[in-house]
């Protein structure tokens, strides 16, 4: 499995992480925010609602993102996510993991 972040992101800007394992998909995501322009975005497609994940980032870096929900239904969650300012260091540790999911 290819877990690069370079190769999850389509000209779509979709970053598919239903198939990744949770143990992994979180610090794809994370680092995949830390590498966005300012101004610039990217959709989570997920099979569940990633309300942890939203919540590690206000923690971490709050006031420098947009959560937008696109689809959130069950067994499909769409979310785009855009980076609003240059970010600091976190202001929580980094986690890694699905927090049970």
């Amino acid at each position: 499995m290819n877990t690069s972040t370079e190769n999850l992101i389509g000209a779509d800007k979709v970053m598919d992480v239903r198939s990744i394992p949770c143990s992994v998909k979180h610090g794809l995501i994370v680092q995949t925010f830390l590498q966005l322009a300012v101004g610039d975005h990217f959709i989570l497609f997920n099979d569940h609602d990633p309300v942890p994940l939203r919540y590690q980032f206000a923690a971490q870096w709050p006031d420098t993102f947009t959560w937008e929900h696109l689809v959130n239904i069950p067994g499909e969650a769409r979310v785009k996510i855009t980076k609003l300012k240059v970010l600091g260091s976190p202001v929580e540790p980094v986690a890694t993991a699905c927090g049970g999911h």
